[in-house]
């Protein structure tokens, strides 16, 4: 038998809550705190998700309108037939790293792959450059590709900040933004 709590005498007015019951209000208080914070916590990555696309968007366009030229000059050979450049971007952070929007990152983080269409080339067979880059945004935008060779996860880590080190070296989580560049590069090679 539950004990009462408050004033359980009839005609007292008072309301008998049992041990019970008053667990199982408690529990529904937890778990209608618990909701507001999911629901909290799933507008904050829905934003951050919709600043990540953003970022990657912009990311995309200024490696995509960068000529085969430009590319060679930070790090990528993409020889003498190449065509158009085709990337694919997934940034994986960005400074300020409280940033809520486009206009307040200056500095974005990504896993890149570009490939350059040509006579002939399909996707599998292109050349293509992948790997970490730092793209700082705003008046003169300015990537950062860490060279090749020997000592590249030290020049890795000198253009990522220490927090993004660990994303820095992993794979494309969204196999979608790959499959995405590469129609892209289908079309633009089926145009020729």
């Amino acid at each position: 038998m539950h004990e009462p709590v408050g004033d359980a005498r009839p005609g007292a007015g008072g309301v008998v809550l049992t041990r019970r019951k008053g667990a199982v209000a408690a529990v529904a208080a937890a778990l209608v705190l618990l909701a507001g914070v999911s629901v909290v916590l799933g507008v904050q990555q829905a934003g951050r998700r919709d600043l990540e696309r953003g970022l990657a968007g912009q990311v995309t366009a200024l490696l995509e309108r960068s000529t085969p030229a430009e590319h060679h000059e930070h790090g990528h050979d993409f020889g003498e037939d190449a065509g158009q450049v085709v990337c694919a971007v997934e940034p994986f952070g960005f400074d300020p790293p409280d940033a809520r929007a486009v206009s307040q990152v200056r500095w974005v983080y990504a896993r890149h792959m570009c490939a350059v269409t040509g006579a002939g080339t399909n996707w599998a067979m292109s050349v293509r450059a992948s790997g970490p880059i730092a793209v700082r945004l705003g008046g003169t935008p300015w990537v950062r590709v860490p060279e090749p060779g020997p000592g590249y996860p030290d020049r890795v880590r000198e253009i990522v900040p220490e927090r993004y080190h660990e994303e820095a070296f992993e794979e494309f989580a969204d196999e979608g933004v790959i499959e995405a560049a590469r129609e892209r590069f289908e079309r633009l090679q089926a145009a020729r």
